[in-house]
């Protein structure tokens, strides 16, 4: 019984991640096609001019994965702090509805301007990279809320649980690995990948 409990807490909150996720996957699109006017403009989104200035760039494969690291652990270990607050499932949700806005945002705006084009220029960019991002953000939006439930609800931290901790702990250390992995294909592979398919643009 507190097993069938357990899996539909979990299915429950997975599918609260989901709406958020695909709400701001369709005000993504949205935001792109009322203000395509201005966002999708001469100079606007991913312009035809900054595409080919970008075919003849020389790459600092050292610089930009320095900056992608930066942003994609802080922005992971900021959700981690937050989660240890009383706005944690706020922070888990508001981070769903971000990255489907994003999600949406991106392929809608490319997929204006370009077609097809666009949208295999949205593959490439994302690809090697997001096989590890995506599964990291799958796993790390529950633990997030497991860690918030922990603190809030069942009280394990305050009660000491430290297999709790150490639990929590190496999830988060996967996590952070897989991160830092898909940081080294973003900042090493992919750029690579979308000079090449550029040229062929």
């Amino acid at each position: 019984m507190r097993v069938q409990l357990s899996g539909r807490r979990f299915l429950s909150g997975e599918r609260t991640f989901l709406t958020f996720f695909v709400v701001g996957l369709v005000a993504g699109m949205f935001i792109v096609n009322i203000g395509k006017s201005i966002l999708l403009g001469d100079t606007g989104l991913f312009n035809e001019h900054t595409l080919y200035q970008m075919k003849d760039m020389s790459l600092d494969g050292n610089a930009l994965f320095c900056y992608v690291f930066r942003k994609r652990i802080g922005r992971l270990l900021i959700l981690a702090v937050i989660s240890t607050t009383y706005l944690g499932m706020a922070a888990c949700m508001g981070a769903a509805l971000w990255y489907g806005m994003s999600a949406g945002a991106f392929l809608t705006a490319l997929a204006l301007r370009y077609g097809l084009k666009g949208i295999l220029l949205a593959l490439v960019s994302i690809f090697p990279q997001y096989l590890l991002y995506v599964p990291a953000v799958l796993a790390m939006l529950p633990w997030c809320r497991e860690l918030f439930r922990g603190i809030y609800v069942r009280g394990d931290f305050s009660a000491g649980d430290k297999g709790f901790l150490l639990k929590k702990a190496g999830r988060l250390a996967g996590i952070l690995a897989a991160v830092i992995t898909g940081c080294l294909l973003e900042g090493y592979i992919n750029p690579w990948l979308v000079l090449g398919f550029l040229k062929i643009f």
